[in-house]
């Protein structure tokens, strides 16, 4: 799946470590989900998603 969360990330200052922190998950999760090798839960995209006051689909897109 590909995403923007690391320009989303870039673009508030934060650390992988401070967004993991805020997400409730460890900073391995939210590189793991930067290089595209691990899909968020639901919920965890959810929390992203509100996090950083987007829309689920402005910010994951499945593969083709």
């Amino acid at each position: 799946m590909k995403n923007a969360l690391k320009e989303l990330r870039q673009e508030h200052a934060l650390s992988q470590g401070a967004l993991a922190e805020r997400l409730g998950v460890s900073r391995q999760t939210v590189n793991a989900l930067e290089t595209g090798r691990y899909d968020p839960s639901l919920p965890l995209a959810f929390r992203i998603a509100r996090l950083f006051d987007r829309r689920i689909e402005e910010i994951f897109e499945p593969d083709e």
